[in-house]
């Protein structure tokens, strides 16, 4: 078992430092072999020196530089000492306002991702501010550049008070020039001996099992011939861990990856080829897929398995929805380490992945030669794109819309495009067989009005098309309705953020009701789609409908979308009959924003049906006597109140309630006290209270529910943040370790 335990940083002088932060680490998978080396990033980050300060890890790709820093960053010890953590990558093609962009995302200084219309200099203002009087943690992950460090280094303040920057590299001459001061003291990543490559292959085989000793020898063999890189006996991992657990079965494969290291070629790329050729048929279009995404890119769940839909890879099987097998494929593949998890969500399911440099590049490599997806890169993309024949699918991923009109394929049937520039796409007439169009990122021009309110009739006539994401004007026109085959609509309005969704708004058309195979319609934010009165419309297939405004819950239109398991609603005006969503006996996912205009004019009555598994609310002002009517939900796993979604001084709970819950966050609230006990949430794992000023002790029976791992408290006040220390310290003296216990104050 995992043993989990929490520190006061500033009071553990250095020399203490080893013993108190193994304690947390142990002996997993994750840092065999690198025990010292993780002990010695700890020490740094945490060290005497209030300087700011440069830590490198240098070494080869697999290696397992990022993996180091990660641990790193995520260790309890660490997220106490630093006030603020921001982690980005770099990557070899890199956009500085995207790099702001996702560091202020990471601090939690912005909601969305893209930040539009703001220059690179006032975004780094913007980082340079919310980093300014404060102990920080960046750690910039994958550089390849001097040039890269040198854009970035100013935006980072020195003012004496332990602040690092921790950064992974394959270049020396790179970490020597960013860490100038003390370049002899980066971190420089070695090979596993053979003890430290079978203990880490052993592990990610049999986990907490021990190995039979009829397979000891042929894995000891094995785990030598990967020449002492960790990612090369993570994946070879994978693939035992696929295949049947006898001698004969690990003796094949041990010959082939013996017979591998004895070719003159690299023997990483000939051990990741071999476990391409091991894979089953069916996920090997799935893995392929992923060389169509840019380095080092973050791909969320939602989005490939749509993708993954739409391109036919997935085989129906009658106990199961086509998502379902989608996230069982992507488990799969994870499993024979292809694919990095790099979020989770709270039921444990994966939230997003990423693939490593190496493997990547075997997925491009290995498309290009199936002619499955030829991947565009460099500076001569129009002069590549006119050489492309008998090419299904093609991703860009940096270039502009002009390009795609280079492009005369009747075989094309998928285009994914990456941060383009453009404000045109007339050549959509090119591609009539089109299944997958995403242009979502692309950022039009400024100066095309006419665009904006007239975009190319073509993209209506795309029947075909099962996937459409883009940018797009306000009006949706009702040819909409003519993509009879469209699975996913993905909208996000054009110039909108977060912050302006009161002034950017998709209009969707009546007809959309007139699409019968659509499953997933995504907006940042649309106008609810009206029901045409002629005819009683039912789109049977939707599952997601995400975000609307003022949508009205009538029994009507809920009983037209009868197998919805997501819905996201923001209210600002107009009824809203909540009472009603029981109507969707499917529903799982909810979430519901109520802006202060709305609230003013409503009395809210909600009833939720009891399929559901997560629950927001942000606004609202509930009454937390009504918090009654949520408790009682039998399935409900995650619950989070946002910005005085419940208002009142008090909440008592009762015995019965929140049966199966295990997040509870409560951000911005007017809560005084707080009555429950440990009972009345038997299955929590995980308590967030964030801006909570008049709360001044989190209830003793918290601290006693058996399941709690997490008590989290940010922005509280000195009397919440010592009684979230109490509980911790009680629950340690009666030989709790598990609990955890984070308190945040800047």
């Amino acid at each position: 078992m995992n043993i989990k335990k929490s520190f006061t940083v500033k009071d553990l002088r250095p020399n203490e430092f080893s013993a108190a932060s193994s304690s947390h680490t142990g002996k997993n998978d994750i840092v065999i072999g690198f025990d010292d080396d993780l002990v010695a990033i700890k020490t740094r980050l945490c060290g005497e020196s209030s300087k700011l300060q440069v830590i490198p890890i240098v070494g080869m790709g697999g290696i397992g530089k990022t993996t180091l820093a990660r641990n790193s960053y995520d260790d309890p010890l660490t997220m106490q000492y630093f006030d603020i953590r921001a982690w980005v990558t770099i990557s070899q093609d890199y956009s500085l306002v995207a790099i702001l962009s996702r560091i202020l995302v990471s601090m939690r200084e912005s909601s969305s991702v893209e930040i539009p219309g703001q220059s690179n200099e006032s975004m780094a203002e913007k980082v340079y501010k919310s980093l300014k009087g404060r102990r920080y943690l960046i750690v910039m992950d994958d550089m390849w550049s001097r040039e890269a460090w040198d854009d970035l280094k100013m935006i980072f303040p020195d003012d004496c008070n332990g602040s690092r920057i921790m950064l992974t590299t394959r270049l020396a001459d790179v970490a020597a020039y960013a860490d100038s001061c003390c370049s002899s003291l980066y971190e420089e990543m070695r090979f596993m001996d053979e003890d430290q490559s079978w203990n880490l292959l052993r592990q990610k085989v049999f986990a907490q099992e021990d190995c039979p000793p009829e397979l000891e020898n042929t894995g000891k063999a094995i785990a030598r011939s990967c020449r002492g890189l960790p990612l090369a006996i993570v994946v070879i991992a994978g693939l035992l861990s696929a295949v049947n657990k006898t001698r004969a079965s690990w003796g094949e494969i041990a010959k082939k990856v013996n017979s591998i290291v004895a070719t003159k070629d690299g023997p990483f790329a000939k051990i990741l080829s071999l476990s391409y050729t091991q894979l089953p048929h069916h996920l090997r279009p799935c893995f392929l897929y992923m060389g169509g995404f840019p380095e080092d890119y973050e791909i969320h769940v939602s989005k490939i398995t749509k993708l993954w839909m739409a391109e036919g890879f997935l085989e129906p099987n009658g106990s199961k929805s086509i998502e379902e097998v989608a996230e069982q494929y992507l488990e799969d593949l994870v499993k024979r380490s292809l694919f990095l998890v790099t979020k989770r969500k709270s039921n444990g399911k994966i939230k997003s992945c990423s693939v490593h440099d190496l493997v990547r590049d075997l997925c491009i490599r290995q498309a290009r030669e199936e002619k499955f997806l030829r991947h565009v890169k460099g500076r001569c993309v129009r002069k590549v794109l006119r050489s492309i024949t008998n090419q299904r699918r093609v991703s860009v991923p940096h270039s502009d819309l002009h390009c795609l009109a280079n492009i005369y394929g009747s075989t094309i049937r998928t285009i994914i495009c990456f941060v383009l520039s453009g404000n045109s796409l007339d050549s959509l007439g090119n591609f009539r067989l089109l299944r997958v169009l995403d242009v979502l990122n692309v950022e039009f021009s400024s100066y095309s009005p006419h665009y904006l309110l007239y975009p190319p009739d073509e993209l209506f006539e795309l029947f075909h098309l099962r996937y459409l994401a883009l940018a797009y004007p306000q009006n949706i026109p009702a040819a909409i309705s003519n993509l009879q085959n469209l699975q996913t609509l993905i909208i996000h309005p054009v110039g909108a953020s977060w912050s302006y969704l009161e002034r950017f708004m998709v209009h969707l058309p009546r007809e959309c009701w007139c699409m019968p195979n659509l499953r997933h319609l995504v907006s940042s934010s649309s106008h609810a789609l009206c029901i045409p009165e002629a005819a009683v419309s039912v789109l049977e297939n939707l599952q997601t409908l995400s975000v609307v405004k003022n949508l009205r819950c009538t029994p009507r239109t809920l009983r037209s979308i009868p197998n919805l398991k997501k819905l996201g609603i923001i209210y600002s005006s107009g009824g809203c009959h909540l009472e009603n969503l029981v109507y969707l006996h499917q529903l799982e996912k909810l979430k519901l924003t109520m802006y202060s205009s709305f609230r003013s004019q409503q009395k809210l009555n909600p009833a939720f049906p009891r399929t559901l598994r997560k629950l927001t609310l942000s606004g609202g002002r509930l009454p937390w006597e009504d918090m009654t009517i949520i408790g009682s939900l039998p399935n409900l796993q995650v619950l989070k109140l946002r910005d005085f979604a419940c208002y009142g001084s008090e909440w008592d709970t009762t015995d019965g309630e929140f049966p199966q819950l295990n997040v509870l966050l409560i951000d911005e609230s007017n809560l005084q006290h707080w009555i429950t006990e440990s009972s009345h949430f038997p299955s929590l794992k995980r308590l967030s209270l964030h801006r909570c000023p008049n709360l001044t002790e989190i209830p003793d029976g918290i601290g006693e529910i058996p399941t709690l791992e997490l008590i989290e408290v940010k922005h509280g006040n000195e009397s919440l943040v010592e009684s979230a220390k109490r509980i911790h310290e009680e629950q340690q003296s009666w030989g709790n370790d598990v609990l955890q216990v984070r308190c945040l104050q800047y």
